[in-house]
């Protein structure tokens, strides 16, 4: 089965580990693909402590897409399409896969969007899949059995208040 997690609203990622959690709980073995992150997010640290849970990240953080420049949305975009290319190498390993940001950067085609549009029609049946990010495609929302949409109605950083560890990262 195959989740999709979306919108502008704060909690896409927080769901999915929530449902991390629950799977790892009853013996189920979870890997967590973060991308547009580095591995430094609090829920990272959490969840590499459990026994069932593997992560897998980038290990450079290089911004918001829109603030990167050409060559730095290049390196992102190889970074990108290689770590999706490992999980999709260990999900056979695997009961629950997370991959956080996955929509985005199929959004700004950052990663091979046929390798991943492959992944999900072949493995979606097998074990359940949890895609999170904005701006998510019509094909991927086609292939999606749940759909949840996170809608921002009012946000600290509306106000200038930075992201805080602990519950924005």
């Amino acid at each position: 089965m195959i989740h999709l997690y979306h919108g502008d609203g704060k909690g896409k990622t927080t769901a999915s580990c929530g449902l991390a959690v629950r799977a790892a709980g009853s013996g189920k073995k979870v890997l967590f693909v973060q991308f547009f992150k580095d591995g430094s997010s609090s829920e990272i640290k959490a969840l590499s402590q459990l026994e069932n849970v593997k992560t897998l990240y980038s290990p450079e953080h290089y911004g918001r897409y829109v603030k990167m420049d050409d060559s730095q949305k290049e390196e992102a975009s190889e970074s990108y399409h290689a770590l999706l290319h490992e999980a999709i190498q260990e999900a056979p390993n695997y009961d629950l896969i997370v991959l956080d940001e996955i929509v985005s950067t199929y959004h700004y085609n950052m990663i091979d969007r046929n390798e991943l549009l492959l992944f999900l029609k072949d493995e979606g049946e097998k074990r359940e899949i949890v895609m999170t990010g904005r701006h998510p495609a019509p094909e991927l929302v086609e292939l999606a059995d749940y759909i949840t949409e996170m809608k921002k109605e009012r946000h600290p950083f509306d106000k200038g208040i930075i992201a805080r560890k602990g519950i924005e990262f």
